[in-house]
């Protein structure tokens, strides 16, 4: 199964700090995850230096993952300078072209 998630509520930290990003990790997640989408304060999980941004980022590298910040989030934020080298900065429409042409089975908001 291709999944891609939209990471927009307070408890995904927790969720993917210790639950998908581990199981991504030692490959058991049980779907291949196709791309992350970071809205609001979640862009903030994209820091270069910390934790699960470096995290995300060896996924990132690893699997090709697509990473995109929420252009809006980031800049109210004034992090875009401040995430890893993974992750683009865009919206909707950029999240709909990066995944077009997948054939994504599921989109799951957290």
């Amino acid at each position: 199964m291709k999944v891609a998630y939209v990471i927009s509520s307070d408890n995904s930290r927790t969720i993917l700090r210790d639950m998908i990003v581990p199981q991504m990790e030692a490959e058991g997640h049980g779907a291949d995850v196709l791309g992350m989408f970071f809205v609001f304060d979640n862009t903030y999980l994209l820091l270069k230096d910390t934790d699960l941004g470096e995290r995300l980022q060896k996924l990132h590298d690893k699997t090709g993952m697509i990473i995109l910040a929420c252009d809006q989030c980031v800049f109210e934020r004034e992090i875009q300078d401040k995430i890893i080298p993974g992750a683009s900065i865009g919206c909707f429409p950029v999240l709909y072209g990066c995944l077009e042409n997948a054939e994504l089975d599921q989109v799951i908001t957290l």
